[in-house]
């Protein structure tokens, strides 16, 4: 470089002086010099994205405390009002309740004498599609949570706003964080929530059917030729175990028992009614247990079911006890549920295990003519297939022909709905003993549905609304729709019945405030998830509807059960025979031998009658052994079956 400059220097002449640079002297020196001024630029820019990065970082953690904040006091404001549980779900189901608060109707007006004479049994106006009014009243009813909910941390999971009930099932998306909230909604005859008392359950359901059999059924019955049909009334409390089924129906028969002598004391109808002056009131209790019956007012006294010539159903050995009025009643209703079968299960510790029929009788004082007939039933808590796996064979046996009976049931109430010729009442011993119930033209039913709140339960509660809107089939269609908030008008004013709808409503958690800063594909790909989701949830309505449908049919386990009740039954009688002929041939042996004793015996003859008496013992011991072996052979069955469940 020093020779380069001497050389330059030399050739300008050797003197000090410099020329001026030339244009593109410069352009190079600028040009040497922009990459410093980029650097610099980037480096201001990077120090703006870190300066930025810090700021959403702490705007981030300053968000979180306060939500975290936030959500402690809510959980705090959920305990205080006895609603634990995720904060998180607990506020979709608020959020839910605030935008449908406003749809809920009030209940009408209590069926009386006052009615309008177009108006059914219950008080509903007749259309003209049914000119006859309903036979069947359909409603449910909510129970609190209870204190072994709230020791879970359950949260309140049904909303009753009549005539509707909805069930919000929580779920996780794929993503496994975000929350959101399934809706599940029907309607009903009447929906009564955790606030509505017993009194107000039992105006608009049992109350009318007591004026029906004791009153109206007596005199406007229906005549088939010169035999009249005798008003016949049945209640149903149907439901999860431990939903409330039996405080709902003890609560009932209270009622029931003051309703009745009172109206027959105010009775100001002619002689064809039912008063105390010419109608008495008798009582009979028994249980179905097991594919058993039990009289239990009568020292639980097995009973049989019989049918007639005429076909006519009748429990042969069950004890009626007269009531003469309500103190009476409730003392024979208190005896028979103690005598009432409970056994611990996995949803309930003190689960009745029997459908308890309480059966109240009107007949004529003078000679003793059948009047009409009153049914509280309160049936056996439901179970699903999956929570009997830890039981035992008891157990599971009780819970398959529960099941079974009441699949039954409902067949046949629908079929008293709808007109049908054909009643499948045969298909259990709890609806061949109601079987008057059902075929009878004047048979009226009002069935309770009770529901469970719980979060855990959701399961059973849509199980429960599902089984009670078949019995009817009335769905609850549009009413809350997910993208219009009014609710639509019912179904009497648009003339036909929508489909069941089912919603889903998301709420961001913690984790989601936080991925809320993320990059946009993330986002783009949790819309995706979102939007498949959704779609999902719509598409699986429909095999949820045929998945519940094929269900309903009687499965191989049940079939098993049902022969394993029958062969059960075939072995405990022919066991009680042998030991009656047993008892009969000991004291034909003894006989035998006091004749030996005598002086002039025949030992021929003897010997004879012996084996004789030997050979019969020996052919009744090889029958109660073949019949040991079929039962055994099907508690195998039955064994294996509860094992691929």
């Amino acid at each position: 470089f020093s020779r380069m400059t001497m050389g330059s220097r030399s050739m300008l002449g050797g003197g000090g002086t410099t020329l001026p640079l030339s244009s593109s002297a410069i352009i190079n020196k600028n040009a040497s010099s922009t990459p410093n001024n980029t650097m610099s630029l980037n480096k201001d820019q990077t120090r703006l994205r870190i300066e930025k990065m810090e700021a959403d970082r702490q705007l981030r953690r300053q968000r979180t405390r306060e939500l975290r904040v936030t959500r402690a006091a809510e959980e705090k404001r959920n305990l205080s009002k006895g609603n634990p549980g995720d904060v998180d779900f607990i506020g979709l189901v608020h959020q839910w309740r605030e935008e449908h608060g406003g749809s809920a109707c009030p209940h009408g007006e209590e069926s009386s004498s006052q009615n309008n004479e177009n108006d059914d049994l219950w008080g509903t106006p007749v259309t003209t599609t049914s000119s006859k009014g309903d036979k069947i009243c359909v409603c449910v009813r909510k129970r609190p949570l209870n204190s072994k909910e709230r020791k879970k941390k359950e949260h309140d999971a049904v909303t009753c706003l009549h005539p509707t009930a909805t069930v919000h099932s929580a779920k996780l998306r794929v993503d496994g964080i975000s929350k959101y909230c399934d809706h599940n909604s029907f309607r009903f005859d009447h929906a009564f929530d955790e606030e509505s008392s017993t009194e107000e359950v039992y105006r608009y359901t049992a109350k009318p059917l007591v004026r029906y059999v004791c009153c109206e059924g007596a005199v406007t019955g229906r005549t088939r030729g010169s035999v009249q049909q005798q008003p016949r009334a049945t209640v149903f409390a149907y439901g999860q175990t431990g939903s409330g089924k039996t405080h709902t129906m003890g609560g009932i028969q209270e009622m029931v028992a003051e309703d009745i002598f009172l109206t027959l004391s105010n009775n100001a109808f002619d002689n064809e009614g039912c008063s105390l002056e010419n109608t008495v009131v008798s009582v009979a209790i028994f249980e179905i247990y097991d594919g058993r019956i039990q009289d239990l007012l009568n020292n639980r006294t097995r009973l049989k079911v019989l049918e007639d010539g005429k076909g006519e159903v009748v429990v042969a050995g069950l004890e009626e006890f007269e009531a003469s009025g309500p103190r009476d009643f409730l003392s024979l209703i208190e005896r028979g549920q103690k005598n009432r079968t409970t056994h611990a299960t996995e949803a309930n510790d003190v689960s009745s295990r029997s459908h308890a029929i309480c059966q109240i009788l009107f007949r004529d004082k003078f000679n003793g003519k059948f009047k009409g007939k009153l049914s509280l039933v309160d049936l056996a808590g439901s179970e699903r297939g999956s929570d009997t796996k830890s039981h035992n064979r008891q157990r599971r046996t009780e819970s398959s022909e529960i099941n079974t009976s009441l699949l039954a049931l409902k067949e046949c109430i629908r079929a008293i709905d709808g007109d049908s010729k054909h009643v499948p009442y045969r298909q259990s011993k709890l609806t061949l003993i109601l079987k008057d119930c059902f075929v009878s033209r004047s048979a009226r039913t009002a069935m309770i549905a009770t529901l469970s709140p719980g979060s855990n339960s959701t399961d059973h509660t849509v199980n429960t609304l599902r089984y009670a809107d078949r019995i009817k089939e009335k769905k609850v269609g549009n009413l809350f729709s997910p993208t219009n908030r009014s609710p639509a008008p019912p179904p009497e004013q648009t003339g036909k019945k929508l489909p069941l709808r089912k919603q889903a409503v998301s709420m961001p958690s913690i984790s989601d405030e936080l991925d809320n800063y993320g990059d946009d594909d993330f986002d783009e790909l949790e819309q995706i998830m979102s939007e498949e989701t959704s779609i999902n949830n719509e598409q699986t309505v429909d095999a949820v509807e045929s998945k519940a449908d094929q269900s309903e049919q009687l499965s191989e386990m049940d079939k098993t059960v049902k022969e394993l009740f029958e062969e059960e039954e075939n072995l405990l009688n022919l066991h009680m025979a042998s030991i009656h002929e047993n008892a009969s041939l000991l004291t034909e042996e003894g006989a035998l031998l006091n004749s030996v004793q005598a002086e002039n015996y025949d030992i021929d003859q003897y010997a004879s009658r012996l084996r004789e008496i030997l050979d019969h013992r020996t052919s009744m011991i090889h029958s109660l052994q073949d019949k040991m072996g079929s039962f055994r052979e099907l508690l195998r069955k039955e064994e294996e079956l509860s094992g691929m469940r």
